[in-house]
C-alpha cells in the first residue's frame, strides 16, 4: 500500500459519516462492539530511540488500518454494557486487543513509582490491619485507626465491604460503608510498594473543590501473602455521565439539554481548578470517570491515577488517555504535550452527550485518527507541526472538514456547535481553556436567576468560585462568569 485507502475511500465518497441527526437506533457497529474504550494507564517515558521509531510505526498502522477499508455505517439495536464501565471511581480494564496497539503483559502490570516515602509520618499513622480475608468480598471488614496527629485522638473506623464496583490493572474498587457512621464511601484499593510515594495520593491530597471527588483518608492493608495495598477512602457517589447517556440512548432519547449544559459546565470549572489550581493534568477524561448524583445532579471529576503534573521540557507517555477521547497530538505520538489534551477529551464528552454516541469512536489508535479527519478534515502542515514537530513531512489525502451544523441535528442550538468547534481544534493553543470554556453562552441559561432543574429543585453549586479559581483571569472574563444575581 502506498496511499491510505480508507481515507481515500471516504474522500471519493465510498465511506461516510453518521447521520446523528437521523435515528438514534443507527448506531456505528464498533461502538457496539467496544463500548469500553481502550486504556493505556501505565506511565513509561518513552526512551529516545522509542520516539524516533514511532514515526514509522505510525505509517506501518495506518498502512494496516487502511487495507480494511471497512464502511462506517450499519444499523444495529444491539446494546452491551462493559462490565467495568459503571465504575464511579476509577480506570476500567483496558479493552482486548490485538496486534501492534496491544501493549505486553509486563508492561500492563507495571505499576506507578514515584519519589521514595522516606518513612512519613502520615503513612506511618494510617497504618491498618485487614480483619478476614484481603477485605474485598461482600461481608469482609477492613478496620483502621485515624487521627493521633497534632494533638487529635486517634480514632478505630470499620468498613464493611458490600459489592465491586470497578477492576482493571490497577487493583480493585468497591462499594462500602463505615460501620460506626453508616455512610457509604468507595475504597480504591491498590498494590503499593510502601519504599515509594502513590503519585495518585499524592495529587488527591491537594484537591478541595466542589465538582472533584472527595479524598476522605487512607490508609495500607496487609494480606496473609504479606502484600501491602494502599486504600483510597474516596466519596461514593452512585451514577456517571456513562450511564446517565446509556440511560438515553436506550429510551431513543437525547440527553436533555439543560443536563448537557450542567455537566459540561461542571466538568470545564473542575478542570480549570485542576489545571490551573493545582497544576495537574487529568490525562483521562471520560464519561466514566465523571460522576453524578441522581438526585442534585452535581458532577464530580474522579480517577486521578493517571494525572500527572506536566513539567515543561520533560517528556509524558504519549499512549495516554481513553482512546475515544484521545487528543490527536496523543495520537501523533507527542510527548511534550499540556493540560489542553484533557480539553479535547471533555470537547469529545460534550459531543457525545449531545449526540448520545461516542463522536470519534476509532477501533484503534490510527482508526481514531481517521474518525477526527473525517470530521475535521486532513489537518494542515502548520496544525500538524502545532501537535508533533517530527510529523510535518507526513503526507495525508485531502479531506474536507465535516461542517459542524451537519455533525448535529438541526434542532442543536448553535451556542452548542459554537462550544465543540471550540474545544475540538487540532491545535492544542487554539482549543478554549476551561475557564473561558465555562464563560462560553452556552451556559448563559445556567447563569439566569429563575434556572431550576426540571424537577423544580435548586441547580447545584455553579458559581461559588474562590479567589484561586479566578486569579490571573482577565477582568471581562470574571464578569461573564459570576452572574449579577450571584453578586448582590
Amino acid at each position: 500500500m502506498h496511499v491510505m485507502r480508507r481515507l481515500k475511500s471516504y474522500a471519493s465518497g465510498r465511506s461516510s459519516i453518521s447521520d446523528p441527526a437521523g435515528d438514534t437506533n443507527t448506531k456505528r457497529v464498533k461502538v457496539e462492539q467496544e463500548i469500553e474504550p481502550e486504556v493505556a494507564p501505565v506511565e513509561v517515558e518513552a526512551a529516545p530511540a522509542a520516539a524516533a521509531a514511532h514515526h514509522s510505526v505510525v505509517d506501518n498502522k495506518i498502512e494496516a488500518a487502511a487495507e480494511r477499508g471497512e464502511e462506517n455505517i450499519a444499523s444495529t439495536s444491539q446494546e452491551k454494557d462493559a462490565s467495568t464501565s459503571e465504575d464511579p471511581t476509577t480506570v476500567p480494564k483496558a479493552a482486548e486487543k490485538s496486534g501492534v496497539d496491544q501493549l505486553p503483559k509486563e508492561l500492563n502490570e507495571m505499576k506507578i513509582k514515584d519519589d521514595k516515602n522516606e518513612n512519613n509520618d502520615d503513612d506511618k499513622s494510617m497504618e491498618a490491619t485487614v480483619v478476614n480475608g484481603n477485605g474485598t468480598e461482600t461481608g469482609q471488614i477492613i478496620t483502621t485507626t485515624i487521627g493521633g496527629r497534632n494533638g487529635q485522638p486517634k480514632q478505630t473506623i470499620s468498613y464493611m465491604a458490600e459489592r465491586v464496583v470497578g477492576t482493571g490493572s490497577f487493583g480493585v474498587v468497591f462499594q462500602a460503608k463505615c460501620l460506626e457512621t453508616g455512610e457509604a464511601v468507595a475504597i480504591k484499593k491498590v498494590l503499593q510498594d510502601k519504599r515509594y510515594k502513590n503519585r495518585e495520593l499524592q495529587i488527591m491530597r491537594m484537591f478541595d473543590h466542589p465538582n472533584v471527588v472527595q479524598l476522605k483518608h487512607w490508609f495500607f492493608s496487609t494480606t496473609e501473602k504479606e502484600e501491602v495495598f494502599l486504600n483510597l477512602v474516596l466519596e461514593y457517589v452512585s451514577e456517571t455521565v456513562y450511564r446517565v447517556t446509556k440511560h438515553y440512548s436506550r429510551m431513543n432519547q437525547h440527553v436533555p439539554i439543560i443536563f448537557v449544559q450542567l455537566y459540561t459546565y461542571q466538568i470545564c470549572r473542575a478542570l480549570a481548578y485542576i489545571h490551573t489550581v493545582i497544576g495537574v493534568c487529568h490525562r483521562d477524561i471520560k464519561p466514566q470517570n465523571l460522576l453524578v448524583n441522581p438526585h442534585t445532579h452535581q458532577l464530580k471529576i474522579c480517577d486521578f491515577g493517571s494525572a500527572k503534573m506536566l513539567v515543561p521540557g520533560e517528556p509524558n507517555i504519549s499512549y495516554i488517555c481513553s482512546r475515544y477521547y484521545r487528543a490527536p497530538e496523543l495520537i501523533f505520538g507527542a510527548t511534550e504535550y499540556t493540560t489542553a489534551i484533557d480539553m479535547w477529551s471533555a470537547g469529545c464528552v460534550f459531543a457525545e452527550l449531545l449526540l448520545g454516541q461516542p463522536l470519534f469512536p476509532g477501533e484503534s489508535g490510527v482508526d481514531q485518527l481517521v474518525e477526527v479527519i473525517k470530521v475535521l478534515g486532513t489537518p494542515t502542515r502548520e496544525e500538524i507541526k502545532c501537535m508533533n514537530p517530527n510529523y510535518t513531512e507526513f503526507k495525508f489525502p485531502q479531506i474536507k472538514a465535516h461542517p459542524w451544523h451537519k455533525v448535529f441535528h438541526k434542532r442543536m442550538p448553535p451556542e452548542a456547535v459554537d462550544l465543540v468547534s471550540r474545544l475540538l481544534q487540532y491545535s492544542p493553543s487554539l482549543r478554549c481553556t476551561a475557564l473561558e470554556a465555562c464563560a462560553h453562552p452556552f451556559f448563559d441559561e445556567l447563569r439566569d436567576p429563575n434556572a431550576v432543574l426540571p424537577n423544580g429543585r435548586p441547580l447545584p453549586p455553579l458559581f461559588d468560585f474562590t479567589p484561586q479559581e479566578l486569579a490571573g483571569a482577565p477582568p471581562e472574563l470574571v464578569q461573564r462568569l459570576i452572574p449579577e444575581h450571584v453578586k448582590k
